[in-house]
């Protein structure tokens, strides 16, 4: 009997019954919505030169980002309201027009206003894949999908920017976004087709448009923080920001119509642990992810493609890791994730203590550290958060992964940018400045990566409790019930 489940929740069992064609769609929603960041942030200095915009780089990552965020946090409402078919194909026409917009700009204006139009439409198409994922897939196969999410990163990760970097070296910059244009036609032409029989909502509830607009304005300190080269101002702007962020939370806990899933605001609960956890652990490796190149290239004198490599090892070890545990059954899950927090945890003190002074060997490693423990973490606490949700909010609380986690590297980025500037870094790349940066940056992360990791362990001990409780109620078959692909 276990083999049969076993065998139920592989590989070959998650790609039957026509769910390949539209696990390949979302496979290529995650793309578009990896590649296409990564990839512009290296074609960003052309771009500048072109079209006179070196002081607008900031803001061209600031709008996709507020775009993003905002349309993943929405997005489960939205594919209530309309449908997953319609929403899906809508995201795809704004996500297109986009990129059209940034590749036919004549001036930085346009392009910018194109950006944000990415992010809309790029927040969207994570927001309704992740839905579709929770609508789908049975829970048997929840974290191999995941597992597939991540290995899509990671790829994303390592070839986005020298995809980039060609396209910038022949003078086509535009070019990459009518590349993105083309691919973000086809999901939408063939979304209609994949996910014509979607289940829907009966009574969709409608928009909550008083949280989306306390988001907005949250997002907005945030992403002028991140624009801002006055330190104390990035500060006081990520502060307001935060505090935004914790009264849209308390108010979506009152409202009739609800952002993200009953619970979420407390952190006491395995719903509010889950998605704290989510939040404060994405925002520990931005730091090294934004100014690790530069440092490296600084301080130990890298080529810039040699310091992206290093920065690589932490997306390998993720997707590696991730497929690693794919199929690790629910009892087990929660050691995992008590596991991956730790070297979560462990890699950035590891950076923190050998980023100015130790061998690179030790910095590569302690980057594969950290994103081993992402690998071996996040798909399981994603399964495991959709398992502790109620019917009625798995739509919404499938988006609200992809919102957590977008809000937790905008946070990330901001307190990296403020420690960077009061380090240095605006007055310019010394080695003075890098050897600053090369701590602070990380010994800021560390209170929320601790925090992350107590609301991770908080979740992983959910499981126990359940089967523990119906254990004590004699109630063996429950204890296995829920998860069907769960062993041992």
């Amino acid at each position: 009997m276990e083999q049969a489940r076993e065998a139920r929740s592989g590989w070959s069992d998650l790609l039957d019954e026509g769910r390949l064609p539209r696990f390949a769609l979302i496979c290529l929603g995650v793309w578009l919505n990896a590649a296409d960041n990564l990839v512009t942030a290296t074609i960003m200095p052309s771009v500048g030169r072109d079209l006179g915009g070196y002081a607008y780089f900031s803001w061209a990552v600031a709008g996709f980002l507020v775009g993003a965020i905002l349309a993943g946090a929405s997005a489960g409402r939205i594919a209530e309201l309309v449908g997953l078919r319609l929403a899906t194909s809508l995201a795809g026409l704004v996500f297109t027009a986009g990129c059209v917009l940034s590749a036919t700009a004549a001036d930085m204006a346009p392009f910018l206003f194109g950006r944000i139009l990415q992010g809309l439409g790029s927040g969207w198409i994570s927001g309704f894949a992740m839905v579709a994922i929770a609508l789908l897939f049975p829970e048997r196969h929840l974290a191999r999908v995941f597992a597939a999410v991540a290995g899509i990163w990671g790829i994303a990760t390592v070839i986005g920017p020298l995809i980039g970097g060609l396209f910038a070296e022949a003078g086509a910059w535009r070019g990459i976004f009518w590349l993105f244009a083309g691919q973000a036609l086809l999901f939408t032409s063939i979304a209609p087709l994949l996910l014509r029989d979607a289940p829907g909502t009966a009574e969709p509830p409608g928009i909550p448009w008083r949280q989306l607009g306390l988001l907005a304005l949250a997002m907005g300190a945030v992403g002028l923080a991140d624009a801002s080269d006055r330190p104390a101002a990035a500060l006081i702007l990520t502060g307001v920001g935060l505090l935004l962020l914790i009264a849209m939370v308390r108010m979506d806990g009152r409202a009739r119509i609800r952002l993200l899933p009953a619970g979420s605001g407390d952190i006491r609960s395995p719903t509010g642990a889950g998605y704290a956890a989510l939040f404060a652990l994405t925002a520990t490796p931005i730091g090294f992810m934004i100014y690790g190149p530069a440092i490296l290239q600084t301080m130990r004198g890298l080529t810039p493609l040699w310091a992206g490599y290093v920065i690589g090892a932490h997306a390998m070890a993720w997707t590696m890791a991730a497929f690693a545990v794919a199929g690790v059954g629910e009892a087990a899950g929660g050691r995992w994730i008590r596991l991956g927090t730790l070297l979560i945890l462990g890699g950035l003190v590891g950076l923190a203590l050998g980023m100015r002074a130790m061998p690179l060997a030790w910095i590569v490693a302690s980057a594969a550290m950290m994103g081993a423990g992402f690998g071996f973490s996040s798909s399981l606490m994603n399964r495991r958060l959709l398992a502790v949700l109620a019917q009625e909010d798995r739509v919404i609380g499938s988006s609200a992964l992809i919102a957590s986690r977008e809000t937790g590297g905008a946070i990330g980025a901001a307190i990296a940018g403020v420690t960077a500037n009061l380090a240095g870094f605006r007055e310019g790349l010394t080695l003075a400045s890098s050897s600053a940066a090369a701590l602070w940056i990380f010994i800021t992360a560390l209170p929320l990566a601790a925090a992350g990791v107590c609301w991770a362990w908080r979740l992983a001990a959910e499981e126990a409790r359940r089967r523990a409780t119906a254990v004590r109620r004699g109630d063996g078959a429950a204890a296995g019930s829920r998860f069907p692909g769960a062993g041992g």
